[in-house]
């Protein structure tokens, strides 16, 4: 996520360099997601989280698919907006650790080393950066994020 979003034209040329550099494809994705949100589910801390705000879980990890192909591959099929989703939920930093503790063990068991190391640094941008929206957002003062 380092990288400025290139062009829609350039996009395919763009994820085909970052998919040969770190081995990740959308069947390697698509693993990783339904990996990780077995662990999420099964989590003492995460899995009540997520059960009271999804009940449909089949589109829930297709939406994520699409998320994390836009977020490591930059191919654009991701259209929506994560931070209304989070703000308001009863999590805090212990929560986004537990979240990234759980993401880099499934990125490593299902990645390559070079695909493990890219999305666990996208994983830890967006953690960061959910938890300052979330932060705020419970903060005196503050407009409401959740629009």
């Amino acid at each position: 996520m380092n990288q400025p979003l290139p062009n829609p034209s350039m996009r395919p040329v763009v994820t085909a360099q970052i998919a040969e550099r770190t081995g990740l494809s959308d069947d390697v994705l698509r693993r990783l997601v339904h990996s990780f949100y077995d662990k999420i589910r099964q989590d003492s801390m995460l899995g009540p989280i997520f059960a009271a705000q999804i009940t449909d879980w089949g589109p829930h990890l297709e939406r994520m698919v699409d998320f994390w192909s836009s977020v490591a591959l930059m191919t654009g099929r991701y259209h929506g907006a994560p931070v209304p989703k989070h703000v308001g939920l009863p999590i805090n930093q212990a929560h986004f650790d537990r979240w990234l503790t759980l993401f880099r063990q499934t990125a490593n068991d299902v990645c390559a080393p070079a695909g493990a190391e890219h999305v666990i640094g996208c994983a830890e941008r967006i953690a960061r950066s959910l938890v300052m929206a979330v932060e705020s957002a419970k903060a005196p003062g503050v407009p409401n994020l959740r629009g």
